[in-house]
């Protein structure tokens, strides 16, 4: 019997094989997918905002790409998973809404997927993949059997990568 779990926004989740991660409405929010290929220990993260650094209160960790991913890998370790075998998958960050190309500090959704991946690469988790941009939302599945990331849209079709 699978254990699915469901991931919300600014909110951090990890599971050992076989169970399922999943969240909903990812639009400029960032699902941050990480997957020890050896124990099967997957973890996921629907962040908000880029970086804690900026924020006047860090009261919820999840909600930012840096402190998420280090709370993730934290809880993902506790669960016996290896730094050196996870890799990451990245989905969302799109741009929701139209702005002029002078107002970048509104793309939230760009910024958000910049901040992970800066900091996975601070980290040396390498990013497999990743389904990021546009400006449509997503729901995403996060498998532990095989680290797999199944992605469904409205109007962009289902995709698993």
């Amino acid at each position: 019997m699978q254990n699915i779990l469901r991931v919300g926004m600014a909110d951090l989740k990890c599971v050992e094989y076989p169970g399922i991660l999943t969240t909903l409405g990812l639009g400029s929010c960032v699902g941050i997918a990480l997957f020890d290929t050896q124990r099967k220990v997957i973890g996921l993260a629907h962040i908000m905002l880029p970086s804690s650094s900026q924020a006047r209160s860090i009261e919820n960790p999840a909600k930012f790409a840096d402190t998420a991913i280090i709370n993730l890998l934290e809880d993902m370790e506790r669960n016996g998973a290896r730094l050196r075998n996870i890799v990451a998958k990245l989905a969302g960050g799109a741009q929701m809404f139209a702005f002029s190309k002078l107002s970048s500090i509104l793309n939230v959704g760009e910024r958000n997927v910049a901040s992970a991946k800066e900091k996975l690469n601070e980290l040396n988790i390498p990013i497999i993949s990743e389904d990021t941009g546009g400006n449509y939302g997503r729901t995403i599945e996060f498998y532990s059997n095989d680290g797999s990331l199944l992605i469904k849209t409205i109007g962009h079709g289902v995709k698993k990568i």
